[in-house]
């Protein structure tokens, strides 16, 4: 059945003319597992989302008049039939693409219904957010305890292809679409990460991913107590979960404080608002939201004074957009950031609903930091750079037993290997990627320690188990040296 020409239009004028960004109102923004980072302001005087078409029959601008006739054209006189819901959203899918916003785009209610999900309860894949980087699916964070973590996946890591299909000229709802899928299912990724030649395969079994984002404890080294909050991610309970741990924290008296937000990639404004809200004063604002004439609203919080004991915050490649709101924020208020440069994403998005349970998904401000700075596409510089050990950027062991890793040989996976036995304390005498008699003997330790076949070569079973050790030392938090850092430094 073909829809009604005017209802058509009007479809395609609520994608293009937008209205100011306004509050929850019903729809909800955050970090979709599979996509990009998305924000949300929390306030509703700030107007609302809405659409500007006008269905009093007002006659349409001439521009719009152009798609009304090729919708005609197509339906009237082409040869094959044409469903008249593939060409609205074609419509509006090329209209959008021609922003060259990664952030913006069009969810139809399949993809709402999962944009949706993360900030609600739990959802099934993989657990890494994705979005687009310079043309490529690129892995923003992986979750922790997810799949994806797991199996030793990175920030900026490129997904090349899924199950041998190729990502090439897709954007990131149709590459979440075949990333995602049911819980107990393999999915296979074809990754390229950024320092090596060759990409790589890596299987993940997809499960079901807890929204769980907050974890905290006590550290207790060098006469202090020190208390670690840890975010993963921004959804719609971690404010309440942070202010809950941080109370139990304070209550057990500690010294100080470290926020990591290491790996986490975004979500909702309202809850990073709500976060530095209870340690950003109100003598200055803990957010500016700038709009498309570089109109600049200052965001302040009814706060006395900061905390009585210092603070400092963890960040890396994968933190994002409201990570990075939390770590300039606290820098500019002259604490401590430790780690290495965050992600980079200084922009709002909006999701916008079109009627039919579809939305657009459309950048319409940028976030500023309390003096006014944009660290969109260059990220929050730490004040104190530290970056982990080698072994924490190595990547999966490729290899199979008719080409196994063997002596007197050089290449950039022997160089890869030599650092993942480094890390967990195996002397490789190298690691410049020639298989030397240091390296071999350091094999063969391996071998005899973990009860496999001593042949000196690293064979399919011998490269599982080194990954796999490495992956679990790195998850443990073992020689974390960022968090190290900090800690030896918060009470200087």
């Amino acid at each position: 059945m073909k829809l009604n020409q005017t209802k058509i239009i009007l479809i395609l004028i609520g994608a293009l003319l937008i209205g100011v960004l306004g509050g929850y109102g019903g729809v909800k923004l955050a970090q979709n597992q599979g996509d990009n980072s998305a924000l949300e302001m929390s306030d509703s005087d700030n107007g609302t989302l809405s659409n500007s078409g006008d269905e009093s029959g007002e006659e349409l601008p001439a521009d719009l008049n152009k798609i009304s006739q090729t919708f005609e054209l197509i339906q009237s006189n082409y040869i094959e039939d044409v469903d008249d819901n593939e060409l609205v959203e074609g419509a509006i899918e090329g209209m959008l693409s021609t922003l060259d916003d990664p952030h913006t785009s069009y969810l139809d209610s399949e993809m709402m219904q999962q944009f949706n999900e993360q900030i609600e309860s739990s959802f099934e894949g993989i657990g890494a957010e994705v979005s687009e980087v310079e043309g490529y699916i690129t892995i923003m964070s992986p979750m922790k305890e997810s799949p994806a973590e797991k199996a030793g996946l990175r920030p900026n890591d490129q997904v090349l292809s899924v199950d041998g299909e190729s990502l090439e000229g897709l954007n990131v709802n149709e590459a979440v679409a075949k990333i995602r899928g049911e819980k107990g299912t393999d999915v296979v990724l074809e990754i390229q990460r950024s320092g090596t030649s060759d990409p790589f395969e890596v299987t993940i079994e997809r499960d079901t991913i807890p929204v769980e984002t907050v974890y905290s404890e006590v550290n207790s080294e060098g006469g202090n107590d020190t208390g670690v909050i840890q975010i993963t991610n921004f959804s719609e309970h971690t404010g309440e979960e942070f202010e809950e741990q941080l109370t139990d924290l304070e209550n057990q008296g500690i010294d100080g404080l470290v926020i990591d937000v290491r790996g986490n990639p975004g979500g909702l404004l309202d809850v990073a608002e709500e976060i530095l809200q209870q340690f950003v004063p109100s003598d200055m604002p803990y957010l500016q939201i700038e709009d498309a004439d570089g109109n600049a609203e200052e965001y302040v919080s009814d706060l006395d004074e900061k905390k009585d004991y210092p603070i400092s915050v963890l960040i890396d490649e994968g933190s994002a957009s409201a990570s990075e709101i939390v770590a300039v924020a606290m820098q500019e208020l002259d604490y401590d950031i430790v780690g290495e440069t965050s992600f980079g994403k200084g922009t709002v998005q909006q999701a916008v609903p079109l009627g039919d349970d579809s939305s657009i998904k459309m950048t319409t401000f940028r976030w500023l930091s309390p003096n006014g700075n944009s660290i969109d596409g260059e990220g929050v510089e730490p004040t104190i750079e530290q970056k982990q050990d080698d072994y924490y950027y190595s990547t999966p062991i490729q290899v199979t037993d008719d080409e196994a890793l063997t002596f007197d040989h050089t290449s950039e996976a022997i160089a890869n290997m030599q650092e993942m036995l480094s890390g967990l304390e195996y002397d490789t005498g190298r690691t410049d990627g020639y298989f030397s008699e240091e390296t071999e003997s350091a094999v063969e330790a391996f071998q005899e320690d973990n009860d496999l076949e001593v042949t000196g070569e690293v064979d399919e079973e011998t490269g599982g188990l080194i990954e796999t050790q490495v992956v679990e030392k790195i998850r443990d938090g073992e020689d974390d040296r960022q968090l190290e850092r900090s800690l030896e430094e918060l009470y200087q």
